[in-house]
């Protein structure tokens, strides 16, 4: 496939009393698997950015790969595509793409990846940024893997941005608007305890319609 993919999920819940965020289930399934599901078909391999988390307490799929980041001092989702296009360049794999999206979100829309890539075929970017009612998601990306294909030597060196939204910034970018509809943002993601009874309730709601 031209799009490889990474899950970004080294989050530790901190505001969730210390919970592996992966492994919050919404509807009865994890976020993980949620986010795992929305992204097969469209996008292999699928890489899993763990942070510091021990790869055992995730609960990985058997089509999943869990990476560590690299030794830096950058932690984080920048640290997680960082690693994640290392993995791909020790292996000698060329996607033209490399997908990222935050395990937090829930809602992730199975047609993002191809409407993503429809804009980068015809426009050239370097990436293009997740928007839902104005509101740009850089951890829900499309990056050129050209354009980012020297991040895990700037890492080491210090020299990269400390954000995926400080990284858009410095290259290429264009955006796919994401429609509202009644169900609400797609990338809406888990931060809080209000933000996870929220998204239950809405979970919920979806497979009750």
């Amino acid at each position: 496939m031209p799009i490889a993919a990474v899950i970004l999920a080294g989050g530790e819940g901190s505001r969730l009393g210390g919970v592996v965020k992966a492994t919050i289930e919404i509807g009865g399934v994890s976020l993980l698997d949620r986010v795992a599901a929305a992204l097969r078909g469209t996008a292999a391999p699928i890489l899993v950015a763990r942070g510091r988390i021990d790869p055992a307490r995730l609960g990985l799929a058997s089509d999943l790969l869990a990476i560590p980041d690299l030794e830096s001092d950058y932690r984080g989702p920048i640290a997680g595509l960082a690693a994640a296009v290392d993995w791909l360049d020790e292996r000698g794999l060329r996607p033209d793409f490399l997908l990222s999206a935050a395990v937090d979100t829930p809602f992730f829309p199975p047609g993002f990846a191809g409407g993503a890539l429809a804009i980068a075929s015809t426009s050239g970017t370097s990436v293009v940024l997740a928007t839902h009612d104005g509101q740009d998601y850089p951890t829900n990306a499309l990056w050129r893997r050209t354009a980012i294909e020297d991040l895990p030597k700037r890492l080491r060196d210090g020299t990269a941005p400390r954000s995926l939204k400080g990284l858009a910034a410095s290259i290429a970018a264009e955006r796919l608007p994401w429609p509202v509809a009644d169900g609400g943002d797609p990338f809406s993601n888990v931060n809080t305890p209000q933000d996870l009874v929220a998204l239950r309730r809405r979970a919920q709601t979806e497979s009750s319609a």
